[in-house]
């Protein structure tokens, strides 16, 4: 098992990039919530805010196809959280705030807009009505088109900017990225890689994206950063490494059975905490 998830994985390369960060969630008191507690103490991520409870962390059990990461199954643990008023406090301290689709945060967007500029990830969980909700909020909106083809991935863009976020970022996979800002589009292939596992890249693109924006990088240089640290997520297990034995409440070899093309005995990457 791994350390994980959008807002884990961009608060550990901020630091990795030389920035400051803060990591705000909850874990459980279990092997899993130990993992995290210890991976972000090692990497130098700030966990003040960090909740440890009662009950089980979440995870996500992930599977391979041609060293491309998918989702089988996942469990929300005590993930979920209301942020308090010391909290948002807290967040005031720093240059921007990353959110993403699945952080179960989207009812405070608004609030925390206010208080810093907003990084928030819709993944690949977008429709026209949450873009038209949430973007107006975005100092930074990021998206995954996958496959799509690049005409759908600019319309994406272009919608994700017309709605009313500062900077626009959309992810395509092995064809690259683009990044708009009003009308100006800069594009960036995606650099050569030796393929292990892709969890993480997107997360490590919007990273040394936001990084770059908050530092005042040319756009044109930040890419390519971004292109070439993306690759370096993709060389091996885990979005941001530090795996240890699995240790969470699920049946495994059930699931290998259920999965044998995705899962297998040998998949070091099959849970993260």
């Amino acid at each position: 098992m791994f350390p994980g998830g959008n807002c884990l994985n961009v608060a550990v390369f901020i630091r990795q990039f030389g920035g400051e960060s803060a990591y705000v969630g909850a874990v459980g008191r279990d092997g899993a919530g130990r993992a995290i507690v210890e991976a972000l103490q090692a990497e130098g991520v700030d966990i003040t805010r960090l909740r440890q409870l009662d009950g089980p962390t979440a995870y996500c059990v992930i599977g391979h196809r041609d060293a491309d990461r998918i989702f089988v199954t996942f469990d929300l643990g005590v993930s979920m959280f209301t942020p308090s008023e010391a909290d948002l406090a807290f967040l005031s301290g720093f240059d921007a705030v990353q959110i993403g689709q699945s952080s179960g945060l989207d009812d405070y967007l608004a609030e925390i807009a206010a208080l810093r500029p907003l990084s928030y990830d819709f993944s690949n969980k977008y429709t026209q009505e949450k873009i038209a909700l949430r973007a107006p909020l975005c100092f930074l909106a990021s998206a995954s088109a996958g496959d799509r083809p690049y005409e759908e991935a600019l319309a994406l863009l272009r919608q994700l900017l017309d709605a009313g976020a500062t900077w626009a970022l959309v992810t395509r996979g092995g064809e690259g990225a683009m990044l708009g800002h009003g009308e100006e589009l800069f594009e960036v292939p995606a650099a050569k890689a030796e393929l292990v596992d892709t969890l993480g890249a997107g997360d490590t693109f919007i990273a040394r994206t936001l990084f770059g924006l908050v530092q005042g990088e040319a756009p044109e240089a930040l890419l390519k950063a971004a292109a070439a640290e993306a690759a370096r997520t993709c060389s091996y297990y885990g979005a941001v490494g530090h795996g240890r034995p699995i240790d969470i409440p699920m049946d495994l070899q059930a699931l290998r059975v259920a999965y044998p093309d995705l899962l297998n005995s040998s998949t070091p990457a099959a849970a993260r905490a």
